[in-house]
């Protein structure tokens, strides 16, 4: 089986301390097919600190993302020459709320360093992300109001063109979950999830499986095998697998638990993206 992993975090995402080079050289001696650095920008945090409102403040941790999001592709562009035959190294992004700053969005895609996009949803409009919702001081008539609004951004994201693969599209589950023992149930929503999927496969875009849950008490992948079949038996073609790692030891962490699902929903090649186009290799 061979191993890949299309998310992955460094030093220049806020969240990591992961550093580049180690991370570079842990890919290579894991003899990975394919090894995407994918560090965060927020769309919606884009500009410095004193762009932004008080209110627009009160939802964001981190700003001036533009920064970050050069000095990564920088030096993934700078570490893909010097590893040129060696690694099948991919200059990605993982682009968050695209549609809160889609102007933001076009100047990532217009990067011709950038072989890989992930659109992800980390928080919808007038919320945090979900990483700092009270999940426990709400009622679960407000919970299932909160993911009726999130699958509804990831719908209207479907419809966009400015990302390659959907990132952890059951992201809004993981909190909820792992801190608090809330478990969702989110079929009551499975007619705009088809919606999104059937967008996304018309539209060229693939989904993500993202093995974090397994290894961060959530107990699954995101999406679960049952939307990875969904998307599949819709016509989705595309379909990555990411660890989401934020240190050097988690790269590639479940990837094979990853790709055991990939066939089990009936996929029989996994993609990674150069140069924004997709090239697969079989599942073996």
């Amino acid at each position: 089986m061979k191993l890949m992993d299309c998310h992955t975090h460094t030093q220049f995402s806020v969240d990591s301390e992961a550093d580049i080079n180690e991370c570079v050289k842990r890919a290579a001696k894991l003899g990975l097919a394919a090894y995407a650095i994918t560090d965060h920008c927020e769309c919606n945090a884009w500009y410095g600190e004193e762009h932004y409102s008080e209110e627009e403040k009160k939802l964001r941790e981190s700003f001036d993302y533009a920064a970050d999001f050069e000095n990564s592709v920088s030096a993934v562009t700078a570490l893909k020459e010097k590893w040129a035959g060696k690694l099948n190294l991919i200059c990605g992004v993982e682009l968050g709320q695209i549609l809160h700053d889609m102007e933001a969005a076009k100047k990532v895609n217009a990067d011709k360093r950038v072989d890989f996009i992930i659109g992800s949803v980390h928080q919808i409009s007038g919320e945090p992300d979900f990483y700092f919702v009270e999940y426990d001081k709400m009622t679960m008539d407000g919970i299932y109001d909160l993911l009726e609004r999130y699958f509804s951004e990831a719908y209207d994201l479907s419809r966009t063109e400015l990302f390659d693969v959907f990132g952890h599209i059951t992201y809004c589950l993981r909190y909820m979950k792992q801190r608090h023992g809330i478990n969702a149930d989110i079929s009551r929503f499975d007619d705009i999830i088809e919606e999104t999927f059937r967008n996304l496969a018309m539209n060229g875009k693939g989904i993500e499986i993202n093995t974090s849950g397994l290894r961060q008490g959530f107990g699954d992948c995101f999406p679960n095998l049952k939307y990875i079949k969904l998307f599949h038996d819709i016509g989705g073609e595309i379909i990555t697998i990411g660890s989401d790692s934020h240190t050097v030891e988690d790269i590639a962490a479940n990837s094979a638990d990853g790709i055991k699902l990939a066939k089990e929903a009936g996929f029989r090649r996994l993609a990674y993206f150069k140069k924004r186009k997709p090239h697969f290799i079989d599942i073996e």
